[in-house]
């Protein structure tokens, strides 16, 4: 679980890293956009060494309270969180994207609830452990799923920022788009989880 736990930290990394990116993007800062991208690349293959690690260490059968499917499911998302923040700096350099004024404030109000939804998606698997050994029943869990329904409220807030008419023009490069992706996969984290609870 441990090891679950540090990746996702590490993929939440990529996410806040974005924070930085857009900031260099709304001066058309080339030097900055580049300097940003090869941070979040460098956060990115942390996250890999980690998921790596993780996939070939983990045995066929595990003896705790799910499968072992149901833990590579959830990394494969935590993952996605790191591999979009990615897309998302490879797009922009290769652009040298500059964001108009009037879209400087949706789009980093766009960022920040994403990267929001990401750190919220991080404290619910810092739960992970004490689920495990509470075997998913108790107060716990019901700590965890409040902090799963803040999660969606969250991800419903990105939707609605992504929809602003304003965001439009960014459509066509795709990263609005693609902010928005980082709070689904923060999101489908959380969902994962609600389901193993469930069960």
């Amino acid at each position: 679980v441990k090891p679950m736990q540090q990746h996702m930290q590490a993929a939440v990394a990529c996410a806040r890293a974005v924070g930085p990116l857009f900031d260099a993007m709304t001066t058309g800062d080339a030097a900055g956009i580049a300097t940003a991208r090869r941070e979040i690349d460098r956060l990115e293959n942390e996250a890999d060494r980690i998921k790596n690690e993780i996939r070939s260490h983990l045995p066929r059968r595990l003896f705790m309270a799910f499968e072992r499917r149901d833990l590579l499911e959830i990394l494969d998302f935590q993952d996605s969180i790191a591999d979009t923040a990615q897309d998302i700096a490879e797009l922009a350099e290769l652009r040298t994207m500059r964001i108009p004024d009037p879209l400087r404030e949706p789009l980093l109000s766009l960022v920040q609830r994403s990267v929001a939804a990401c750190e919220q998606a991080e404290r619910i698997i810092g739960h992970l452990d004490e689920l495990v050994e509470t075997g998913f029943r108790g107060r716990e869990v019901g700590r965890v799923e409040e902090m799963i329904g803040e999660l969606s409220r969250i991800e419903t807030e990105t939707d609605t920022l992504e929809e602003q008419p304003g965001t439009a023009p960014f459509f066509g490069w795709r990263v609005s788009g693609w902010v928005a992706t980082l709070a689904n996969y923060a999101e489908r984290v959380g969902n994962r989880l609600r389901l193993l609870i469930a069960d």
